[in-house]
C-alpha cells in the first residue's frame, strides 16, 4: 500500500485554500489555522479536570463495532475527570467518541470558533473526541458528508486519509460508512486489494488543524492519551443527500439488521465487502 505525505501550510489565504484544496478535495494540514483560539493555551487536562471532571461521559472501547445489542453504543460511562486521568496514565482503548461538550459547558463555545477560511459552518456538532495511547477509531468516512476541520491538543495523532476512489479497495460494509481494515498494519492475506490502494498521512501535533474534505476515509490512531476537536462545514447538495441517505441506512438498515440478526449481519457484510474487492482486483489486474 502506498502512503503520501500529506501537506502542510503556514498562513494559507482563504482563497489559496478554497482554489487549491476546498475545491479540489484535496487535504492539507494548517499549522495555524487554531492560533488565535484561547482553547489552545486554556484547555488543558488540568482545567478540564477541575472545571468539569463531575460530568458524566459515554466511553467506548473496541468492541465498539461488535453486533449485538451494544452495537455502535457506548460500553460505560465515567466522571470525566476519572477518564482524563486514564488517558493520561497510559495505553487504554476507551475513547470518548462524537461527544459535544458544549451541551454541557456551553460557555468553552467561546474558547475556539469558526475559521474564515471558508463558509458554511455547522454549528450545531461541534463534537469532540478522547483516547488514549493506542486507541484507534476504525477507518470510515463521515456519515453527513460535511468537510471536517480537526484540530488535534497537547498531543500527537497518526492519522491516515483515502478518496472515493479507493472504496472497492477498502473492504467497506454494506449499508455503512465502515471499513475494518487496518491501513497501518495491513493484513494483505485477509485484505490483499488494500495492496493496490493509495492513503495520504500525517501525524498530527498540538494546535494542527487536518482538513478532511467531504467522504474521505480517515483512519486514526492517538499515539499518546490526548483529545480533538471538529468543526464541520457542508459541502455540495449533492454529498448533502448523500449524507442523509447515509444516516437512514445505518440506523433504519444496518442497525435494524444487526437486531434481528446479529453476527450473521456482520458476516454478511464482510462477505460483500471481500466480494466487492476481487471484482475490483480483477477489473484493474
Amino acid at each position: 500500500m502506498k502512503r503520501i505525505p500529506i501537506e502542510r501550510r503556514t498562513g494559507l489565504t482563504r482563497e489559496e485554500f478554497i482554489e487549491n484544496y476546498l475545491k479540489p478535495k484535496r487535504p492539507v494540514v494548517f499549522t495555524d489555522l487554531s492560533k488565535d483560539w484561547p482553547a489552545t493555551t486554556k484547555w488543558t487536562f488540568e482545567f478540564l479536570k477541575e472545571n468539569y471532571g463531575n460530568l458524566d461521559v459515554p466511553i467506548v472501547g473496541s468492541d465498539y463495532h461488535k453486533p449485538g445489542p451494544n452495537y455502535m453504543k457506548s460500553k460505560i460511562s465515567m466522571k470525566f475527570g476519572e477518564y482524563l486521568d486514564l488517558i493520561q496514565s497510559g495505553p487504554t482503548e476507551y475513547r470518548i467518541f462524537l461527544w459535544n461538550i458544549f451541551d454541557h459547558a456551553r460557555e468553552l463555545i467561546n474558547d475556539v470558533s469558526n475559521p474564515t477560511i471558508c463558509d458554511g459552518w455547522v454549528d450545531k456538532y461541534p463534537f469532540m473526541f478522547f483516547g488514549g495511547a493506542g486507541a484507534v477509531t476504525n477507518l470510515h468516512y463521515d456519515i453527513d458528508c460535511s468537510n471536517v476541520f480537526h484540530t488535534h491538543f497537547w498531543t500527537r495523532k497518526h492519522i491516515v486519509l483515502f478518496d472515493q476512489q479507493q472504496n472497492p479497495l477498502l473492504y467497506q460494509h454494506p449499508y455503512t460508512v465502515q471499513s475494518h481494515v487496518n491501513p497501518l498494519q495491513p493484513d494483505l492475506e485477509k485484505f490483499p486489494a488494500l495492496e493496490k490502494a493509495v492513503g495520504y498521512e500525517t501525524i498530527l501535533n498540538h494546535g494542527e488543524t487536518l482538513y478532511i474534505p467531504s467522504l474521505w476515509w480517515h483512519y486514526i490512531v492517538y499515539m499518546d492519551g490526548g483529545f480533538s476537536i471538529s468543526l464541520r462545514s457542508r459541502d455540495n447538495a449533492f454529498t448533502q443527500a448523500k449524507g442523509l441517505w447515509n444516516i437512514a441506512r445505518h440506523f433504519v438498515i444496518d442497525k435494524g439488521m444487526n437486531t434481528v440478526m446479529g453476527p450473521r449481519w456482520k458476516t454478511w457484510k464482510e462477505s460483500q465487502a471481500q466480494k466487492r474487492a476481487r471484482e475490483a482486483m480483477e477489473t484493474t489486474a
